[in-house]
């Protein structure tokens, strides 16, 4: 995407609906958004950080302020902020296509490298050698997930008000079980009514007056005004796609067959990812070990190691889990082929919904650029999102260093707790290597992954994983 020059005053101008105003080619914007996809490594801090350097600051696409209320809405939003965004901004500059060519190409380097990674984990996943590898994945990766808990709290903890928001998240999901939604919920409007009444503790900075150059302006294009009859068609649409392929695969396969407990279990799933992946998967791992019996407790950390070495959205760490638990579970189909259908499906049902959330609420959200109350809400419930990301951490922490870990109950609280003689020795020095890498020297997130997975491999031929 590149700043459109004005014309010089003897051409004539085209006519009105020959071009998009911004002069961004839709081919343009897609080779764009292909570059994009293939650098969003990095977790979606490190997502949003490169397409605010190409779009922002190298293309001038769209403004400095556009870009933050694009973030801002679909922090509001559940499903992965950053693929949304790319999503958003999509859409602002060539309607529905435009969205769908830059959600869908954020997804397609990630979604391919999975398959294969899947299906390298599930064939040779028993060896020593690669258990003693993802040993390695799931030290990093705890480390990489405390080190988030810093960054985000860093940011969005900036008074004892949102402190107390984060702290109260974090003991009633660990301590209370508390459903998330519910979490986010309380504290949505916690942010709005505070934002209503002027408290300053949920006001957002407003961003500065000095900005790159904005292709969009601050002019509304046409299809992103509010339109109640586009919205409906376009929702329908859209929700047909999302849970029309679920209803047709409960109804030849039944309620009970593991394809229609993916794309059940997921499409609630995508419905409640408020607060990006981290947030989420604390659940998404106890459901799928505990419930569903798709996964080890320590396969989790495998899989979100995996998705941490690929390109696009963390969540496409459940494309893992739905590729193990229909390889495991699905009878009568070759396990690799299973494998490949139910990942497509986990994947299938937790990203089209996030299509439908832009293109139903992103022409009300443009409307709404400014509103204190909406972002006085966003402020409370990324405060909460931190107390919930830590709940993760240690729920990660718990099974990756313990062999064992037991629930205790104590009136309202519900919590686990770890069985000390079952500490994995060589997992705890990997950890504190890779906290030491990260928190002390700054390595990057590739970095600390290759390293422990190669220090974790060597370690494996010292002595074997003990679990």
């Amino acid at each position: 995407m590149a700043i459109p020059v004005p014309p010089s005053p003897s051409q004539p101008p085209g006519p009105p609906q020959a071009a998009p105003g911004h002069g961004v080619s839709l081919a343009e914007a897609a080779r764009t958004w292909w570059r994009i996809a293939l650098l969003s490594f990095g977790g979606p801090a490190g997502q949003i950080a490169v397409m605010h350097r190409i779009l922002v600051e190298e293309k001038g696409g769209i403004g400095e302020r556009r870009f933050l209320h694009a973030l801002n809405f679909c922090m509001l939003l559940p499903g992965p902020e950053a693929q949304q965004l790319a999503t958003y901004v999509g859409w602002l500059l060539h309607g529905v296509r435009g969205g769908l060519i830059a959600g869908l190409l954020f997804i397609l380097p990630g979604f391919a490298a999975m398959m294969v990674l899947s299906w390298l984990y599930f064939t040779y996943g028993g060896l020593a050698e690669v258990e003693a590898l993802f040993l390695g994945l799931q030290a990093a990766v705890l480390a990489i997930v405390l080190e988030a808990v810093r960054r985000i709290g860093a940011r969005a903890l900036a008074n004892r008000t949102l402190v107390a928001l984060a702290a109260a998240a974090f003991v009633a999901i660990f301590f209370l079980a508390v459903p998330f939604p519910l979490i986010v919920l309380a504290a949505g409007v916690t942010g709005y009514l505070g934002g209503r009444a002027g408290a300053p503790a949920f006001a957002a900075p407003a961003p500065g007056d000095s900005a790159p150059a904005d292709a969009l302006g601050e002019e509304v294009p046409d299809h992103a005004r509010p339109s109640w009859r586009r919205t409906a068609r376009v929702g329908v649409i859209l929700l047909l796609l999302w849970l029309g392929p679920v209803g047709l695969v409960a109804a030849w396969l039944g309620p009970d067959h593991v394809f229609t407990e993916i794309g059940l279990f997921f499409s609630a799933m995508a419905v409640a990812t408020f607060g990006g992946a981290y947030a989420v998967l604390a659940y998404v791992a106890q459901q799928a070990v505990e419930n569903y019996g798709w996964l080890q407790p320590g396969e989790m950390l495998a899989g979100l190691g995996l998705a941490e070495t690929t390109p696009g959205p963390l969540i496409l760490v459940t494309q893992f889990v739905g590729f193990l638990g229909a390889a495991r579970q699905a009878t009568g189909l070759d396990p690799i082929l299973a494998g490949a259908i139910g990942a497509t499906i986990a994947t299938w049902v937790i990203f089209t919904p996030s299509f439908l959330w832009i293109f139903v609420g992103a022409p009300f959200s443009e409307r709404l650029r400014g509103n204190r109350a909406l972002s006085a809400a966003l402020t409370a419930i990324t405060a909460a999102v931190v107390g919930v990301i830590l709940n993760l951490a240690l729920w990660f922490a718990l099974h990756a260093l313990f062999g064992e870990v037991r629930k205790l109950a104590a009136g309202p609280l519900r919590f686990d707790v770890p069985v000390p003689e079952t500490l994995n020795v060589p997992a705890l020095a990997l950890t504190a290597a890779a906290l030491i890498a990260v928190f002390r020297f700054r390595v990057g997130t590739l970095a600390v992954l290759a390293g422990c997975a190669l220090a974790g491999l060597l370690l494996g031929f010292v002595s074997p994983p003990i679990h």
